[in-house]
């Protein structure tokens, strides 16, 4: 069970399908790492007696020869900023701690009518405003790479040199973000695969540092209703697993049109699979030269020197390529994304739902006492900042000029594409997993800056991108690269993937002989 718990969902599946194992002992088992896991502080809510409820049906699916998929009975789990019918959704904020929703969102729904089952929501930066998974209200998440979890529960299928002994409990590093909880949900064997977000690389980030596959499909291939804004224009679920083919068998299972949502592609999906026989010798790979950043780790770059090798012997052509306005997206970047928080956080007044202070001595004062107690430090910020973009005097200034930045860095990328460019080998981050005090030496917006540059212009331009962890660091901790592709063109993107994921061969992880069906 242990091993069957880090495998992938292909091979989980087709035990169930044949009965070799029932989807109530996964579950239980499941269940059990987020006890073992719970240090980490990966989850905000466990929802074991939804995910018993849930697995108990699908045992009476697997005994009928009634399953329904693939993920029936596939442990999964959801990061807290999408909204959870009978469980509290709370974005990690004071302001959310007690709220349950009176509706799933799409992204869920169509996993549970697949069979999925609910193992928890996972935990975030306060309302997905972060980079580190360390600004939430329900505390920090911690990484478990190089971790006192990782020694105690885990080995490594490559060489015992993979789990570090961490002397120093204060010197951890963090998972990434904001979709931290789910990255730590899924490397730690908890569940198969968690839904994450990504408006400026949540998904992408954490997966880079916790050594993942993090799938940002194009905007508008999967349905946003339910997932609580941050930037109406740039939010995407996001797909969080341990290899390719089980990032590609939950987007086929959640995209595609949704009424409920206006902004999503109204044509029909069509679900696809990756051979395991991967031939990329037609391929043309662009390097865009402005993404060699002057804070790029040597490790990160002799990553990508490596990778692009392999591509070259693999039959590919590489081009140095130019984004010209790469360097002015981070800024246009953080003017959009406060102005959006601005508008999508006034909602939260006390009066229709979410926190209220208990004491206050006219509506005025009640909202101003209920946004200052419910909302922490980096939202507030965010808030004010974005109100102070969007002032008369100062909209043309910042607001429309950053919208007209964002075209051009859109452009860029349609430049590279209608000059045969099938797709973008780049970083994802510029380093490994950083220390948490390190981490914490510069404010929010500094590392932000910093952990984002190089996958936000994709959020930016609207299209997929995936990370894809290449090897361990000399520290043992996960180094990763991005690739990137034209709008709605997962298919190469994810067979690349697929084959560069084949070629480095990254360390898996798995549990060590504990028993897990107590």
């Amino acid at each position: 069970m242990n091993k069957l718990l880090t495998t992938s969902i292909k091979e989980v599946s087709q035990k169930i399908s044949i009965g070799d194992v029932r989807p109530s002992d996964i579950t239980k088992a499941s269940v059990k790492v987020t006890s073992i896991i719970k240090p980490l502080n990966a989850y905000i809510t466990v929802t074991n007696e939804t995910a018993k409820k849930h697995a108990e049906c699908s045992d009476l699916r697997q005994k009928n020869n009634n399953l329904l998929g693939r993920l029936d009975g596939i442990p999964i789990a959801i990061k807290d900023n999408y909204c959870t019918k009978e469980h509290l959704t709370t974005c990690a904020s004071k302001m959310l701690s007690k709220f349950i929703p009176p509706y799933n969102a799409t992204v869920y729904q169509r996993l549970k009518d697949a069979g999925a089952i609910l193992i928890g929501k996972t935990n975030l930066d306060e309302f997905a405003m972060g980079s580190g998974t360390i600004d939430s209200y329900y505390g920090p998440t911690k990484n478990l790479w190089n971790s006192d979890v990782l020694t105690k529960f885990y080995s490594c299928n490559k060489h015992e040199e993979c789990i570090k002994q961490n002397t120093d409990a204060n010197l951890w590093h963090i998972a990434g973000g904001s979709s931290g909880g789910s990255a730590v949900a899924v490397i730690s064997g908890s569940c198969y695969g968690a839904i994450g977000s990504d408006t400026g690389g949540s998904t992408r980030n954490p997966a880079s540092y916790c050594g993942l596959i993090g799938l940002k499909p194009t905007y508008g291939l999967v349905s946003r209703y339910g997932l609580i804004p941050l930037v109406n224009s740039m939010d995407v679920p996001g797909i969080l697993t341990r290899n390719v083919d089980d990032s590609v068998l939950i987007l086929n299972t959640i995209a595609g049109p949704d009424k409920f949502d206006s902004t999503c592609l109204q044509k029909e999906y069509i679900p696809f699979e990756i051979a395991d026989t991967i031939n990329i010798s037609n391929l043309r790979i662009g390097i865009p030269k402005e993404y060699k950043e002057k804070n790029l780790s040597p490790e990160i770059q002799k990553c990508w020197d490596e990778v692009s090798q392999y591509l070259r012997e693999g039959g590919a052509s590489l081009f140095t390529v130019s984004l010209p306005y790469t360097n002015y997206s981070i800024m246009c970047y953080t003017v959009l994304n406060r102005c959006d928080i601005a508008s999508n956080l006034a909602c939260y007044d006390g009066i229709e739902y979410g926190y209220r202070s208990n004491e206050w001595n006219s509506v005025y004062d009640m909202y101003k006492k209920t946004r200052s107690e419910g909302f922490g430090k980096i939202v507030k910020e965010r808030i004010l900042v974005g109100n102070y973009f969007l002032l008369e005097e100062n909209y043309e200034e910042y607001y429309v000029k950053a919208m007209k930045i964002r075209r051009l860095i859109s452009e860029d990328f349609n430049a590279i594409w209608n000059n045969n460019i099938d797709l973008l080998l780049t970083p994802t981050t510029l380093t490994e997993a950083p220390k948490y005090n390190d981490f914490t030496s510069m404010d929010n917006q500094t590392q932000c800056s910093i952990q984002d540059y190089c996958t936000q212009p994709a959020n930016m331009a609207g299209i997929p991108a995936v990370n894809i962890p290449i090897k361990l660091s000399k520290n043992n901790l996960p180094l990763s690269l991005q690739l990137m592709a034209s709008p709605f063109n997962e298919k190469i993107l994810l067979t690349v993937a697929k084959w560069i994921e084949q070629i480095v061969q990254f360390p898996k992880l798995e549990l060590k002989d504990i028993y897990l069906l107590e």
